[in-house]
């Protein structure tokens, strides 16, 4: 069995730069990804940390989602995408869970952008494929706020 993770790709009519600056810009972050607050540096080993408002209702694996995820941003190219390792999820009520790698890759088409991430985690088992599941989902929902607010 393979290592669950996060592998989607999406097309978004804006410019690859633009449709990177997305990942880095706060208030952008606030408002296709619900972050409360994020510190990112869009360079070689610069901080890349989100972080998310606790939810009312536990998950039955990981009790209250939400909380931070922070890695440390390993490559970056403004018009082609980045990287991020050394990346663990600070959940509200629990543990760090990690390590994880996240890397976004975008490519030009026309009339816009390809935009493909990818999530892994390093481990198997109950957490991991819970983990994915949660966060495939959210990626899905916040890949499609990300389209609707860089296609206004």
């Amino acid at each position: 069995m393979s290592a669950p993770s996060v592998d989607l790709v999406r097309f978004i009519a804006a410019p690859p730069s633009l449709v990177v600056r997305a990942f880095f810009d706060p208030q952008a972050l606030g408002a296709w990804w619900q972050a409360a607050r994020a510190v990112t540096t869009a360079r070689p080993l610069g901080p890349y940390a989100i972080e998310w408002a606790a939810t009312h209702l536990p998950d039955a694996v990981f009790g209250r989602l939400g909380g931070g995820f922070r890695g440390t941003v390993m490559q970056f190219h403004p018009s082609q995408g980045f990287f991020v390792a050394d990346a663990y999820w600070l959940p509200p009520d629990g543990e760090p869970f990690g390590p994880m790698a996240l890397h976004v890759t975008v490519r030009p088409e026309a009339n816009g952008t390809e935009v493909h991430v990818t999530q892994i985690g390093f481990e198997q088992g109950e957490r991991w494929r819970r983990y994915h599941e949660i966060v495939s989902h959210g990626w899905d929902r916040a890949l499609t706020s990300l389209k609707s607010l860089l296609e206004k």
